[in-house]
Formats: structure tokens, C-alpha cells, sequence
């Protein structure tokens, strides 16, 4: 219900902001502002852009040690184990709130029948890639007794930088060059703007292409991150 509320008054703001601008803000028009508020409404289930991740609570209380004991990689097996859980939860709680968008507004939708699959890989992809960067914010337990301040801190920049609030072409140049520079955006909008409809043809196949590659150096930094601190874990508990 909270989700729904906060998605009519979100209507509410945006819709009034593009009809100040003349029927259309940085791209955006009535359909597709809501399309986005209510595709990214409905993935607040699943995409992880809060930091708070099991594999956290493990590296806590140090039961973590009994996952490197077992054949498998740790870092991977957490990842796939939250992007289950975050695919699974759309269908009770995303589905719902998509359907209720398109009751209330009219909500833009893909010209091309490509846009389609595109957009659902590009949603996976964001989901892993939340999965994949919430898992850094683990890693950090390795380190620190408490991630819960790093857990806010991710909260508070994801959120923003994703595209939550506002769609990030909303924001100035500089910071649209931050958020561009982070995987936050991966997340959330590129996958909202393929499935409305708002990027099509060539410049969504280029959004999923960066969505891989930051998904590579999330992976890639949390492999590291996972091996510095299995070895700073045997040397403080042997």
C-alpha cells in the first residue's frame, strides 16, 4: 500500500513538472514520466538499493568461515542467491504495481517488439548488478565490526543516483556525469527507460552493453575484496 501511495504522489509531482515544461521535460512526456514512476515503483522489490544483504549478517557473526569450507564461490553463490529472491518478488509485489499504473495514467510502452526482451535482460541485469554491488557492502565486514553506516551511506547514493526520485536526465550535466560514472543507474533507470519505451534501436542495446560492464567490475572488485578477506579472516580466527 505505502508502495502505491508513494507512487500516486510521484505521479502527482512529475506529471505537474512535465506540464510545466511544456509537455515535456529531458525527453520525458505524460507517458513516459509514467511509465517510469510506475516500473521503477514496482522493481523497489527487487533491486537491492538498500545494502543490507544475508551474506552480511554471515561475515558478521563469522559463519562466513564455514562457506569458504564449501565447494563453491562465496561471493557467486550469494549473488545468485539474492537475484532469486529479488526475481521472485516481482510477480507479487512489481506486477501489481505496473498494472495499477497503467490503470490510473496512460503509460507509454515499446514501439518495437525487440524492446521487450531487451528490456527483460536489462532488468535481470540490474537486479544482478544490485545483487553484485550490495555484496560490496558485505565485503566490507571483513574489515569493519559494524557495515551498517556503509549500508546508509549506499542507501542514500543508490537510491539518487539510480534514478529513484527523478529520472537522472533531470539532473544537471555534472551530476548526471556522477551518476553516469557509478553502476547505480544499471539498477534502475536504464532498465525502466528500455521497458517504457523512452530508449530504443541502438541506443538500448548500448545501455545493456554498459550494464555488463559495470556488472564486470562489481564482480570483479568483489572477487578481490572476497579473497583479501578470507585471508584476513584465517588470520584472526585461524
Amino acid at each position: 500500500m505505502a508502495n502505491v501511495t508513494f507512487g500516486l504522489l510521484k505521479v502527482a509531482l512529475l506529471l505537474s513538472a512535465v506540464e510545466a515544461g511544456g509537455g515535456e521535460l529531458a525527453g520525458y512526456d505524460p507517458a513516459t514520466m509514467a511509465a517510469y514512476i510506475w516500473i521503477s515503483q514496482g522493481l523497489l522489490g527487487s533491486v537491492n538499493l538498500h545494502g543490507r544483504s544475508e551474506i552480511a549478517d554471515r561475515i558478521k557473526t563469522g559463519d562466513v568461515a564455514v562457506d569458504f569450507l564449501r565447494p563453491l564461490d562465496v561471493q557467486l553463490a550469494a549473488i545468485t542467491t539474492e537475484t532469486g529472491r529479488a526475481v521472485f518478488s516481482l510477480l507479487p509485489r512489481g506486477l501489481p504495481s505496473v498494472l495499477l499504473g497503467a490503470i490510473v495514467v496512460d503509460m507509454a510502452t515499446p514501439d518495437s517488439l525487440l524492446s521487450y526482451p531487451l528490456g527483460a535482460t536489462s532488468l535481470l541485469l540490474g537486479i544482478v548488478v544490485s545483487a553484485a554491488t550490495a555484496y560490496l557492502v558485505a565485503a566490507s565486514g571483513f574489515w569493519l565490526v559494524e557495515t551498517r553506516g556503509v549500508a546508509i551511506l549506499y542507501m542514500v547514493a543508490s537510491g539518487f543516483l539510480a534514478g529513484l526520485f527523478v529520472p537522472i536526465r533531470l539532473f544537471p550535466d555534472w551530476l548526471h556525469a556522477v551518476a553516469t560514472a557509478t553502476p547505480f543507474p544499471s539498477m534502475l533507470i536504464y532498465p525502466v527507460d528500455i521497458l517504457s519505451g523512452r530508449v530504443e534501436g541502438a541506443a538500448a542495446v548500448s545501455l545493456v552493453l554498459l550494464q555488463l560492464l559495470w556488472l564486470a567490475v562489481v564482480l570483479g572488485t568483489g572477487q578481490l575484496m572476497t579473497r583479501s578477506g578470507r585471508r584476513r579472516l584465517e588470520v584472526q580466527g585461524g
